[in-house]
Protein backbone atom coordinates (compact mmCIF):
# COMPACT_ATOMS: atom_id res chain seq x y z
CA UNK A 1 0.00 0.00 0.00
CA UNK A 2 1.40 3.40 -0.99
CA UNK A 3 2.08 6.10 1.56
CA UNK A 4 -0.66 8.64 2.03
CA UNK A 5 0.34 11.71 -0.04
CA UNK A 6 0.44 13.94 3.05
CA UNK A 7 2.61 11.41 4.90
CA UNK A 8 4.92 11.12 1.89
CA UNK A 9 5.29 14.89 1.94
CA UNK A 10 5.81 14.90 5.70
CA UNK A 11 8.40 12.12 5.49
CA UNK A 12 10.43 13.51 2.60
CA UNK A 13 13.62 15.49 3.02
CA UNK A 14 14.49 16.04 -0.65
CA UNK A 15 13.32 19.65 -0.36
CA UNK A 16 16.32 20.53 1.79
CA UNK A 17 18.83 17.67 1.73
CA UNK A 18 19.42 18.24 -2.00
CA UNK A 19 21.96 20.67 -0.52
CA UNK A 20 24.10 17.58 0.10
CA UNK A 21 24.06 16.23 -3.44
CA UNK A 22 27.67 17.07 -4.32
CA UNK A 23 28.84 15.48 -1.10
CA UNK A 24 26.57 12.47 -1.58
CA UNK A 25 28.01 11.91 -5.05
CA UNK A 26 31.58 12.24 -3.78
CA UNK A 27 30.95 9.83 -0.92
CA UNK A 28 29.24 7.36 -3.24
CA UNK A 29 32.13 7.46 -5.67
CA UNK A 30 34.53 6.59 -2.86
CA UNK A 31 32.24 3.76 -1.76
CA UNK A 32 32.07 2.39 -5.32
CA UNK A 33 35.86 2.47 -5.63
CA UNK A 34 36.17 0.62 -2.33
CA UNK A 35 33.68 -2.06 -3.43
CA UNK A 36 35.77 -2.62 -6.55
CA UNK A 37 39.09 -2.49 -4.70
CA UNK A 38 37.96 -5.17 -2.24
CA UNK A 39 36.47 -7.38 -4.96
CA UNK A 40 32.90 -7.04 -3.76
CA UNK A 41 32.07 -5.81 -7.27
CA UNK A 42 34.22 -5.95 -10.41
CA UNK A 43 36.55 -3.18 -11.47
CA UNK A 44 34.38 -2.54 -14.53
CA UNK A 45 31.27 -2.25 -12.39
CA UNK A 46 33.07 0.14 -10.09
CA UNK A 47 34.11 2.31 -13.04
CA UNK A 48 30.54 2.36 -14.38
CA UNK A 49 29.27 3.51 -11.00
CA UNK A 50 31.89 6.23 -10.66
CA UNK A 51 31.25 7.54 -14.17
CA UNK A 52 27.48 7.40 -13.74
CA UNK A 53 27.70 9.36 -10.49
CA UNK A 54 29.85 11.97 -12.19
CA UNK A 55 27.28 12.31 -14.96
CA UNK A 56 24.60 12.95 -12.36
CA UNK A 57 26.81 15.69 -10.88
CA UNK A 58 27.07 17.40 -14.25
CA UNK A 59 23.33 17.01 -14.88
CA UNK A 60 22.54 18.59 -11.53
CA UNK A 61 24.90 21.50 -12.08
CA UNK A 62 23.38 22.10 -15.51
CA UNK A 63 19.87 22.07 -14.04
CA UNK A 64 18.84 18.86 -15.81
CA UNK A 65 18.52 16.73 -12.66
CA UNK A 66 15.80 18.11 -10.39
CA UNK A 67 14.33 15.30 -8.27
CA UNK A 68 10.89 15.90 -6.78
CA UNK A 69 9.01 14.73 -3.74
CA UNK A 70 8.68 11.18 -5.08
CA UNK A 71 12.43 10.75 -4.55
CA UNK A 72 11.99 11.12 -0.76
CA UNK A 73 15.63 12.07 -0.15
CA UNK A 74 18.81 12.93 -2.03
CA UNK A 75 20.28 9.44 -1.55
CA UNK A 76 17.38 7.61 -3.18
CA UNK A 77 17.16 10.25 -5.91
CA UNK A 78 20.80 9.68 -6.85
CA UNK A 79 20.53 5.90 -6.74
CA UNK A 80 17.40 5.90 -8.89
CA UNK A 81 18.96 8.17 -11.50
CA UNK A 82 22.15 6.10 -11.45
CA UNK A 83 20.18 2.94 -12.23
CA UNK A 84 18.53 4.74 -15.13
CA UNK A 85 21.98 5.61 -16.48
CA UNK A 86 23.94 2.38 -15.96
CA UNK A 87 21.24 -0.23 -15.54
CA UNK A 88 21.22 -2.93 -12.87
CA UNK A 89 24.82 -2.17 -11.96
CA UNK A 90 23.44 0.96 -10.29
CA UNK A 91 21.58 -1.23 -7.83
CA UNK A 92 24.92 -2.56 -6.55
CA UNK A 93 26.04 0.83 -5.23
CA UNK A 94 24.22 0.36 -1.96
CA UNK A 95 26.00 -2.89 -1.21
CA UNK A 96 27.54 -2.83 2.31
CA UNK A 97 26.08 0.59 3.03
CA UNK A 98 23.03 2.02 4.81
CA UNK A 99 21.44 5.40 4.41
CA UNK A 100 22.38 5.86 8.07
CA UNK A 101 26.14 5.87 7.50
CA UNK A 102 25.64 7.48 4.10
CA UNK A 103 23.88 10.56 5.44
CA UNK A 104 26.38 10.80 8.28
CA UNK A 105 29.20 10.82 5.73
CA UNK A 106 27.49 13.42 3.54
CA UNK A 107 26.85 15.72 6.48
CA UNK A 108 30.45 15.56 7.65
CA UNK A 109 31.78 16.22 4.15
CA UNK A 110 29.45 19.21 3.86
CA UNK A 111 30.29 20.64 7.26
CA UNK A 112 34.00 20.10 6.79
CA UNK A 113 33.85 22.22 3.65
CA UNK A 114 31.69 24.90 5.26
CA UNK A 115 33.92 25.20 8.31
CA UNK A 116 36.85 26.05 6.06
CA UNK A 117 34.78 28.69 4.28
CA UNK A 118 33.60 30.22 7.54
CA UNK A 119 37.16 30.26 8.89
CA UNK A 120 38.16 32.23 5.80
CA UNK A 121 35.26 34.59 6.47
CA UNK A 122 36.57 35.10 10.00
CA UNK A 123 40.03 35.84 8.61
CA UNK A 124 38.59 38.40 6.18
CA UNK A 125 36.76 40.09 9.06
CA UNK A 126 39.94 40.13 11.16
CA UNK A 127 41.90 41.66 8.28
CA UNK A 128 39.47 44.59 8.09
CA UNK A 129 39.61 45.14 11.85
CA UNK A 130 43.40 45.03 11.74
CA UNK A 131 43.56 47.51 8.88
CA UNK A 132 41.26 49.92 10.72
CA UNK A 133 43.22 49.51 13.94
CA UNK A 134 46.47 50.28 12.13
CA UNK A 135 45.03 53.62 11.02
CA UNK A 136 43.63 54.53 14.44
CA UNK A 137 46.43 53.85 16.92
CA UNK A 138 46.38 57.41 18.28
CA UNK A 139 42.65 57.99 17.79
CA UNK A 140 41.07 58.04 21.22
CA UNK A 141 37.60 56.82 22.15
CA UNK A 142 35.83 56.73 25.51
CA UNK A 143 36.07 53.34 27.17
CA UNK A 144 33.04 52.16 29.09
CA UNK A 145 32.10 49.90 31.95
CA UNK A 146 28.41 49.49 32.83
CA UNK A 147 27.89 51.72 29.75
CA UNK A 148 29.30 54.59 31.81
CA UNK A 149 32.39 56.56 30.80
CA UNK A 150 35.36 54.82 32.45
CA UNK A 151 38.75 55.61 30.88
CA UNK A 152 39.85 56.81 27.45
CA UNK A 153 41.42 54.16 25.25
CA UNK A 154 42.91 53.87 21.81
CA UNK A 155 40.32 53.12 19.15
CA UNK A 156 42.79 50.54 17.83
CA UNK A 157 42.69 48.82 21.23
CA UNK A 158 38.91 48.62 21.03
CA UNK A 159 38.98 47.16 17.51
CA UNK A 160 41.71 44.67 18.42
CA UNK A 161 39.53 43.34 21.24
CA UNK A 162 37.17 42.06 18.54
CA UNK A 163 40.15 40.77 16.55
CA UNK A 164 41.02 38.62 19.58
CA UNK A 165 37.45 37.33 19.86
CA UNK A 166 37.53 36.41 16.18
CA UNK A 167 40.89 34.71 16.67
CA UNK A 168 39.33 32.42 19.25
CA UNK A 169 36.48 31.75 16.82
CA UNK A 170 38.98 30.80 14.12
CA UNK A 171 40.90 28.50 16.45
CA UNK A 172 37.71 26.97 17.86
CA UNK A 173 36.45 26.08 14.39
CA UNK A 174 39.80 24.48 13.63
CA UNK A 175 39.53 22.30 16.70
CA UNK A 176 35.98 21.26 15.82
CA UNK A 177 37.09 20.47 12.28
CA UNK A 178 39.19 17.61 13.67
CA UNK A 179 36.11 15.98 15.18
CA UNK A 180 34.04 16.62 12.06
CA UNK A 181 36.77 15.00 9.98
CA UNK A 182 35.93 11.42 11.04
CA UNK A 183 34.41 8.86 8.68
CA UNK A 184 31.30 6.90 9.71
CA UNK A 185 31.14 5.22 6.28
CA UNK A 186 31.04 1.46 6.70
CA UNK A 187 29.15 1.59 9.98
CA UNK A 188 26.10 0.31 8.12
CA UNK A 189 22.70 0.73 9.69
CA UNK A 190 24.19 0.33 13.16
CA UNK A 191 26.27 -2.88 13.40
CA UNK A 192 28.70 -2.84 10.48
CA UNK A 193 28.42 -5.27 7.57
CA UNK A 194 29.18 -8.87 6.63
CA UNK A 195 31.03 -7.76 3.48
CA UNK A 196 34.85 -7.48 3.54
CA UNK A 197 34.86 -3.68 3.23
CA UNK A 198 37.86 -1.43 3.84
CA UNK A 199 36.72 1.56 5.88
CA UNK A 200 40.18 3.06 6.02
CA UNK A 201 40.39 3.05 2.23
CA UNK A 202 37.19 5.10 1.84
CA UNK A 203 38.36 7.40 4.62
CA UNK A 204 41.61 7.92 2.72
CA UNK A 205 39.79 8.64 -0.55
CA UNK A 206 37.56 11.19 1.19
CA UNK A 207 40.49 12.71 3.09
CA UNK A 208 39.03 11.94 6.51
CA UNK A 209 41.54 12.04 9.31
CA UNK A 210 40.17 8.97 11.08
CA UNK A 211 37.26 6.54 11.21
CA UNK A 212 34.71 5.96 13.95
CA UNK A 213 35.79 3.11 16.18
CA UNK A 214 32.22 2.11 17.03
CA UNK A 215 29.53 1.60 14.40
CA UNK A 216 26.68 2.53 16.77
CA UNK A 217 28.43 5.79 17.58
CA UNK A 218 29.24 6.37 13.93
CA UNK A 219 25.63 6.50 12.76
CA UNK A 220 24.14 8.26 15.79
CA UNK A 221 26.75 10.86 16.70
CA UNK A 222 25.81 14.50 16.20
CA UNK A 223 28.22 15.95 18.76
CA UNK A 224 30.18 17.47 15.90
CA UNK A 225 27.09 19.30 14.68
CA UNK A 226 26.30 20.62 18.15
CA UNK A 227 29.89 21.79 18.57
CA UNK A 228 29.66 23.60 15.26
CA UNK A 229 26.41 25.27 16.31
CA UNK A 230 28.09 26.30 19.58
CA UNK A 231 31.04 27.80 17.69
CA UNK A 232 28.69 29.59 15.29
CA UNK A 233 26.69 30.93 18.21
CA UNK A 234 29.86 32.42 19.70
CA UNK A 235 30.77 34.00 16.38
CA UNK A 236 27.32 35.55 16.35
CA UNK A 237 27.70 36.71 19.97
CA UNK A 238 30.84 38.59 18.99
CA UNK A 239 29.30 40.07 15.86
CA UNK A 240 26.18 41.04 17.80
CA UNK A 241 28.16 42.79 20.55
CA UNK A 242 30.01 44.81 17.94
CA UNK A 243 26.74 45.50 16.15
CA UNK A 244 25.23 46.89 19.32
CA UNK A 245 28.20 49.23 19.70
CA UNK A 246 27.91 50.43 16.11
CA UNK A 247 24.21 51.11 16.65
CA UNK A 248 25.05 53.21 19.72
CA UNK A 249 27.99 54.93 18.05
CA UNK A 250 25.83 55.90 15.05
CA UNK A 251 23.13 57.48 17.22
CA UNK A 252 22.93 61.24 17.60
CA UNK A 253 23.57 60.84 21.32
CA UNK A 254 27.01 59.30 20.68
CA UNK A 255 27.85 60.54 17.18
CA UNK A 256 31.07 58.51 17.00
CA UNK A 257 30.54 57.12 13.48
CA UNK A 258 28.83 58.09 10.27
CA UNK A 259 27.12 55.31 8.31
CA UNK A 260 27.57 55.48 4.56
CA UNK A 261 24.71 55.05 2.14
CA UNK A 262 26.17 51.78 0.82
CA UNK A 263 25.35 50.05 4.11
CA UNK A 264 22.36 51.97 5.52
CA UNK A 265 18.87 52.97 4.48
CA UNK A 266 16.66 55.93 5.24
CA UNK A 267 13.34 55.97 7.00
CA UNK A 268 10.20 55.51 4.91
CA UNK A 269 8.66 58.68 6.40
CA UNK A 270 11.49 60.57 8.17
CA UNK A 271 14.00 61.88 5.61
CA UNK A 272 16.55 62.94 8.21
CA UNK A 273 17.13 59.38 9.49
CA UNK A 274 19.73 56.85 8.45
CA UNK A 275 19.12 53.37 9.82
CA UNK A 276 21.90 50.96 10.88
CA UNK A 277 20.40 48.04 8.97
CA UNK A 278 23.45 45.79 8.89
CA UNK A 279 24.20 45.74 12.63
CA UNK A 280 20.50 45.52 13.49
CA UNK A 281 20.03 42.51 11.23
CA UNK A 282 23.14 40.82 12.59
CA UNK A 283 21.88 41.41 16.12
CA UNK A 284 18.52 39.92 15.15
CA UNK A 285 19.91 36.92 13.30
CA UNK A 286 22.00 36.01 16.33
CA UNK A 287 18.88 34.76 18.07
CA UNK A 288 18.11 32.62 15.06
CA UNK A 289 21.43 30.79 15.36
CA UNK A 290 20.96 30.41 19.12
CA UNK A 291 17.61 28.79 18.39
CA UNK A 292 19.20 26.21 16.11
CA UNK A 293 21.67 25.27 18.84
CA UNK A 294 18.91 24.89 21.40
CA UNK A 295 16.84 22.89 18.93
CA UNK A 296 19.69 20.48 18.23
CA UNK A 297 20.35 19.92 21.93
CA UNK A 298 16.69 19.15 22.53
CA UNK A 299 16.62 16.93 19.44
CA UNK A 300 19.47 14.78 20.75
CA UNK A 301 18.75 14.62 24.45
CA UNK A 302 16.36 11.67 24.40
CA UNK A 303 17.46 9.61 21.41
CA UNK A 304 18.31 5.95 22.12
CA UNK A 305 20.99 4.29 20.00
CA UNK A 306 21.31 4.09 17.14
CA UNK A 307 19.78 6.05 14.24
CA UNK A 308 16.31 7.60 14.59
CA UNK A 309 14.28 9.51 12.03
CA UNK A 310 14.45 12.51 14.37
CA UNK A 311 17.96 13.05 13.05
CA UNK A 312 16.51 14.21 9.75
CA UNK A 313 15.84 17.45 11.63
CA UNK A 314 19.54 18.26 11.99
CA UNK A 315 19.96 19.32 8.36
CA UNK A 316 17.90 22.49 8.18
CA UNK A 317 19.42 23.77 11.42
CA UNK A 318 22.93 23.18 10.07
CA UNK A 319 22.22 24.59 6.63
CA UNK A 320 20.59 27.75 7.98
CA UNK A 321 23.31 28.29 10.58
CA UNK A 322 25.99 28.02 7.92
CA UNK A 323 24.14 30.40 5.62
CA UNK A 324 23.39 32.91 8.38
CA UNK A 325 26.88 32.92 9.89
CA UNK A 326 28.57 33.34 6.52
CA UNK A 327 26.19 36.15 5.53
CA UNK A 328 26.67 38.02 8.81
CA UNK A 329 30.46 37.74 8.65
CA UNK A 330 30.44 39.08 5.10
CA UNK A 331 28.04 41.91 5.92
CA UNK A 332 30.05 43.06 8.94
CA UNK A 333 33.28 42.84 6.95
CA UNK A 334 31.81 45.08 4.26
CA UNK A 335 30.40 47.47 6.86
CA UNK A 336 33.75 47.98 8.54
CA UNK A 337 35.69 48.06 5.29
CA UNK A 338 33.58 50.63 3.47
CA UNK A 339 30.30 51.31 5.24
CA UNK A 340 31.23 53.52 8.18
CA UNK A 341 33.61 56.30 9.09
CA UNK A 342 34.82 57.23 12.56
CA UNK A 343 34.25 60.90 13.39
CA UNK A 344 37.68 61.62 14.86
CA UNK A 345 36.89 65.22 15.84
CA UNK A 346 33.86 64.08 17.83
CA UNK A 347 35.90 61.30 19.45
CA UNK A 348 38.61 63.75 20.43
CA UNK A 349 36.05 66.01 22.05
CA UNK A 350 34.37 63.08 23.77
CA UNK A 351 37.47 62.04 25.70
CA UNK A 352 37.95 65.61 26.92
CA UNK A 353 34.49 66.28 28.28
CA UNK A 354 34.24 63.95 31.25
CA UNK A 355 36.03 62.67 34.36
CA UNK A 356 37.49 59.54 32.80
CA UNK A 357 40.97 60.80 33.79
CA UNK A 358 40.10 60.68 37.50
CA UNK A 359 41.94 57.40 38.05
CA UNK A 360 45.06 59.04 36.69
CA UNK A 361 44.86 61.73 39.34
CA UNK A 362 44.85 59.00 41.97
CA UNK A 363 47.74 57.25 40.19
CA UNK A 364 49.61 60.58 40.10
CA UNK A 365 49.34 60.96 43.86
CA UNK A 366 50.19 57.29 44.47
CA UNK A 367 53.36 57.72 42.39
CA UNK A 368 54.31 60.57 44.74
CA UNK A 369 53.96 58.36 47.81
CA UNK A 370 50.36 58.98 48.80
CA UNK A 371 48.64 55.68 49.70
CA UNK A 372 46.35 54.76 46.80
CA UNK A 373 43.20 54.38 48.89
CA UNK A 374 43.77 57.82 50.40
CA UNK A 375 44.38 59.23 46.95
CA UNK A 376 41.24 57.48 45.62
CA UNK A 377 39.06 59.02 48.34
CA UNK A 378 40.57 62.45 47.77
CA UNK A 379 39.91 62.33 44.02
CA UNK A 380 36.34 61.22 44.66
CA UNK A 381 35.80 64.41 46.65
CA UNK A 382 37.49 66.46 43.91
CA UNK A 383 35.15 65.04 41.27
CA UNK A 384 32.09 65.76 43.40
CA UNK A 385 33.26 69.34 44.04
CA UNK A 386 34.07 69.89 40.36
CA UNK A 387 30.68 68.59 39.25
CA UNK A 388 29.00 71.01 41.62
CA UNK A 389 31.09 73.86 40.16
CA UNK A 390 30.45 72.68 36.58
CA UNK A 391 34.17 72.18 36.04
CA UNK A 392 36.31 69.41 34.59
CA UNK A 393 39.53 68.33 36.31
CA UNK A 394 41.71 70.09 33.78
CA UNK A 395 39.80 73.34 34.52
CA UNK A 396 41.14 73.46 38.09
CA UNK A 397 43.91 75.98 38.73
CA UNK A 398 47.22 74.87 40.22
CA UNK A 399 46.29 76.69 43.42
CA UNK A 400 43.08 74.67 43.62
CA UNK A 401 45.08 71.46 43.10
CA UNK A 402 47.58 72.38 45.83
CA UNK A 403 44.76 73.24 48.18
CA UNK A 404 43.59 69.66 47.76
CA UNK A 405 47.02 68.15 48.40
CA UNK A 406 50.54 69.66 48.48
CA UNK A 407 51.88 66.84 46.28
CA UNK A 408 50.25 68.37 43.19
CA UNK A 409 52.59 70.21 40.82
CA UNK A 410 52.24 71.82 37.41
CA UNK A 411 52.84 68.42 35.76
CA UNK A 412 49.36 67.31 36.83
CA UNK A 413 47.92 68.85 33.65
CA UNK A 414 50.14 66.75 31.40
CA UNK A 415 49.42 63.66 33.48
CA UNK A 416 45.66 63.93 32.99
CA UNK A 417 45.68 64.93 29.32
CA UNK A 418 43.76 62.24 27.39
CA UNK A 419 46.72 61.29 25.17
CA UNK A 420 48.94 60.82 28.23
CA UNK A 421 46.23 58.93 30.10
CA UNK A 422 46.15 56.41 27.24
CA UNK A 423 49.87 56.35 26.56
CA UNK A 424 50.71 55.72 30.21
CA UNK A 425 48.78 52.43 30.31
CA UNK A 426 51.70 50.51 28.92
CA UNK A 427 51.30 47.25 30.81
CA UNK A 428 51.26 44.16 28.59
CA UNK A 429 47.96 44.01 26.76
CA UNK A 430 47.03 47.55 27.75
CA UNK A 431 45.90 50.51 25.67
CA UNK A 432 49.26 52.34 25.71
CA UNK A 433 50.43 53.25 22.24
CA UNK A 434 53.59 51.13 22.51
CA UNK A 435 51.46 48.16 23.53
CA UNK A 436 49.08 48.78 20.65
CA UNK A 437 51.94 48.70 18.16
CA UNK A 438 53.16 45.45 19.68
CA UNK A 439 49.61 44.05 19.50
CA UNK A 440 49.33 45.06 15.86
CA UNK A 441 52.51 43.15 15.03
CA UNK A 442 51.23 40.11 16.92
CA UNK A 443 47.86 40.28 15.16
CA UNK A 444 49.53 40.61 11.76
CA UNK A 445 51.68 37.57 12.44
CA UNK A 446 48.71 35.46 13.54
CA UNK A 447 46.62 36.61 10.61
CA UNK A 448 49.33 35.42 8.23
CA UNK A 449 49.51 31.97 9.83
CA UNK A 450 47.08 29.33 8.67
Amino acid sequence: MALHPAIAQFNASIGFDIELIDYDLTGSQAHAKMLAQTGIITADEGEQLVQGLEQIRQEYRAGRFTPGIDAEDVHFAVERRLTELVGDVGKKLHTARSRNDQVGTDTRLYLRDQIQQIRQGVRDFQAVLLDLATHHVTTLIPGYTHLQRAQPISLAHHLLAYFEMAQRDWLRLGEIYQRVNMSPLGSGALAGTTFPIDRHYTAHLLKFGSVYENSLDGVSDRDFAIEFLCASSLIMVHLSRLSEEVILWASQEFGFVTLKDSCATGSSIMPQKKNPDVPELVRGKTGRVFGHLQGMLVLMKGLPLAYNKDLQEDKEALFDTVKTTKACLEAMTILFREGLEFKTARLKAAVSEDFSNATDVADYLAAKGVPFREAYNLVGKVVKTSLAANKLLNDLTIDEWKALHPAFEDDIYAAIAPEQVVSARNSFGGTGFDQIRRALESAQHRLASF
